[in-house]
């Protein structure tokens, strides 16, 4: 297993803050499974307007969490990945849930697993965990632009 510390994941990925969900990617299978994982803090800008005073992570935003971590799996597979500028863009989400809220001091752990692939065409399996428990899960279709 590999592990991805967050100035290698801003080699990967075009996000920056606020929208960079990735503080550490352990890719077991390069370009297919591995776990991001997301520290969730009260300092991060969501928590300003969704629900003061009951702080929850936007469910949006757990699944842009496993997106991100799909798309650095792929590029992992590629030693070159820091030469190189590429977009992830989702296509499609199907078989959303939402299980469990987030919370500032939670560890998000996105396990995500490629399903399928054609060309630059990716479906990937996500489940999102908080100390082992499901707390949202995916099936997403993305697309990797050069």
């Amino acid at each position: 297993m590999k592990e991805y510390r967050i100035e290698e994941i801003m080699k990967m990925l075009p996000h920056r803050y606020p929208f960079l969900l990735v503080d550490r990617l352990q890719v077991e299978i390069p370009g297919e499974k591995g776990i991001g994982i997301k520290n969730v803090t009260m300092n991060e800008e969501f928590f300003q307007g969704h629900f003061p005073g009951n702080p929850v992570m936007p469910g949006v935003l757990q699944i842009e969490a496993m997106a991100q971590t799909a798309g650095a799996i792929v590029v992992s597979q590629d030693e070159n990945y820091a030469n190189t500028k590429r977009n992830v863009l989702f296509m499609s989400i199907d078989n959303v849930k939402f299980r469990k809220p987030v919370k500032p001091g939670d560890q998000l752990q996105m396990h995500v697993e490629k399903v399928h692939a054609r060309r630059n065409v990716f479906v990937f399996r996500g489940q999102a965990m908080v100390d082992g428990a499901v707390v949202s899960e995916a099936e997403f279709t993305a697309m990797i632009l050069e």
